[in-house]
């Protein structure tokens, strides 16, 4: 949609053009619905959490930098902080099918300037999510090869080469990828159950022990950072609303889907990081995992189950994180799809291919930008293969971080967003313990993004006194301020565009009804 014009009519009739985009007056502008069933979203959003990459990843580096042995006792904490935003989340959904899911939220509840500057944070932190899995994928392939083909590669030859499969998927519809994500995730939570059973099956010195559960190991300086790593291991769960528009009952749909993603990964989460404490016994998790790093996961498999099971672990390691990749590139083009269809981005971004109603051009945004980053990072690279240093960590930390503290922001004032619509529209009475929950939860997630930004040094792996501590949050600021001064300017010169901020297909299913023409 061009600045101030008005949308597109809907029309029944339409052809594709020979640049695969959708002739289709008015369904050019919206996403194919009737796509996405229960069983689809939910994969699709559970995908984006890696939950292999959690495990092996996340939970090491968290026992071992912050030295907290109580992490499983953390997720089940913040699981409550979650349900708790995912009540009124989940009844906006009922109220706001749109694409742009956060920034539409935000828009409804606390204005059109306010959604402009969340749609280009939500827009910078996804891709920063899925370019900074990028750099650990490359190094993990490249370890594959050496380990099992005795061929040396540079991680970046990898990388690059996800970008492109990645964007080949992108540009074909959800259904493919909905399958591909499916089938590599329900292996990877199978293997990974296998752990958990086999680590309780055979525990460590200790014992069966409940220790990882008691409040009073959650003590000292390293619990706010702990609450940072272990927050991102749920990223994910709150991109159901993104499909809203794919679904054929997204009232129903999205909400069930949330709450399932969530409940699940709390759990999941909880009960396998209390596995690596009873596979190590409680008083040697942080040592070991100090000594062990990533391959703590790794380590316990080969002597519990063997070198095979750890080999295909291994492999699943990195279907997993392609599984993320996928899902993180499908949330990312739709951003940027409902943010050209509102004219937050050129008009061509708003349109979908005719072949599988996919928005094509956001996702091919999503691939240039990916690939331009890591040809950066690769440039920069002068270590040896096989050498995890600067810069392929780097861009797995750094970019990761960023990410998850942008969408920690967005879930602080979609939660705020929540309260001021409902009592906008004279529905507080009624909403009231929605709005009670919502408040609860913007709270507690401002607090963990203080201690994400007071410790982003210690995220990051840099010295306190870097100036990357506050560059790297500074690009989500940097997003925040850029996005409201778009707004600002379309309230100034554009008022009717900036009054469909957050409207999505609504607008132009009422342009339709009202017989409008572009």
């Amino acid at each position: 949609m061009t600045t101030g014009s008005s949308p597109t009519r809907t029309s029944t009739s339409g052809t594709a053009g020979a640049d695969g985009i959708s002739t289709f007056k008015g369904e050019e502008r919206a996403l194919r619905a009737d796509r996405l069933g229960t069983g689809g979203l939910l994969l699709s959003v559970l995908a984006a959490t890696a939950p292999l990459m959690v495990v092996a990843g996340v939970m090491p580096t968290t026992f071992a930098v912050m030295g907290i042995v109580g992490q499983p006792l953390l997720f089940v904490i913040l699981g409550v902080v979650l349900v708790l935003f995912g009540i009124g989340y989940a009844e906006m959904s009922r109220h706001v099918h749109n694409a742009g899911a956060f920034y539409a939220y935000i828009s409804r509840g606390l204005g059109g300037t306010a959604g402009a500057a969340a749609s280009l944070v939500a827009l910078v932190a996804y891709n920063a999510l899925q370019v900074g899995i990028y750099g650990i994928f490359g190094f993990e392939v490249a370890g594959l090869f050496a380990t099992y083909a005795e061929i040396e590669i540079a991680w970046w030859i990898p990388a690059l080469a996800a970008v492109a499969v990645v964007g080949a998927l992108g540009w074909l519809k959800i259904d493919v990828n909905a399958r591909v994500l499916g089938v590599l995730l329900l292996i990877e939570l199978a293997l990974v159950v296998i752990f958990d059973v086999a680590a309780v099956a055979d525990p460590g010195p200790q014992g069966l022990s409940l220790a990882a559960f008691d409040p009073g190991t959650l003590s000292g300086a390293g619990v706010g950072t702990a609450l940072c790593f272990c927050i991102a291991a749920f990223t994910g769960f709150e991109q159901a609303p993104v499909y809203a528009e794919e679904t054929s009952r997204p009232h129903i749909l999205v909400p069930r889907v949330m709450f399932l993603a969530v409940g699940f990964v709390a759990v999941f989460f909880a009960l396998s990081s209390w596995a690596l404490t009873v596979a190590t016994g409680p008083d040697h998790i942080v040592g070991t995992a100090q000594k062990q790093s990533a391959g703590l996961l790794f380590f316990l498999t080969e002597s519990r189950l063997g070198g095979t099971f750890t080999d295909v672990l291994h492999v699943l390691f990195v279907t997993g994180m392609f599984a993320a990749l996928l899902s993180f590139h499908n949330v990312v083009a739709r951003y940027a799809f409902a943010m050209g269809r509102e004219g937050l981005l050129p008009r061509a971004f708003g349109r979908t291919r005719g072949a599988s109603g996919a928005p094509g051009t956001g996702s091919l945004l999503q691939t240039v930008v990916s690939g331009v980053i890591v040809i950066a990072f690769a440039i920069a690279d002068d270590k040896p293969a096989g050498d995890p240093t600067e810069p392929v960590l780097h861009l797995f930390t750094w970019f990761g971080n960023v990410g998850a503290l942008g969408v920690i922001l967005l879930m602080a004032t979609a939660s705020l967003s929540v309260v001021v619509f409902f009592a906008r529209r004279g529905a507080a009475g009624a909403q009231a313990w929605r709005l009670v929950t919502s408040t609860l939860a913007g709270l507690a997630l401002l607090v963990i993004a203080g201690y994400t930004v007071k410790d982003f040094d210690v995220l990051v792996g840099t010295g306190p006194g870097s100036a990357l501590r506050w560059v790297l949050p500074g690009i989500i600021a940097a997003a925040a301020v850029a996005g409201a001064v778009l707004g600002l300017v379309l309230r100034s010169r554009a008022p009717e565009t900036h009054a469909r901020i957050g409207l999505g297909n609504e607008a132009f299913q009422l342009d339709k009804a009202a017989g409008k023409r572009p």
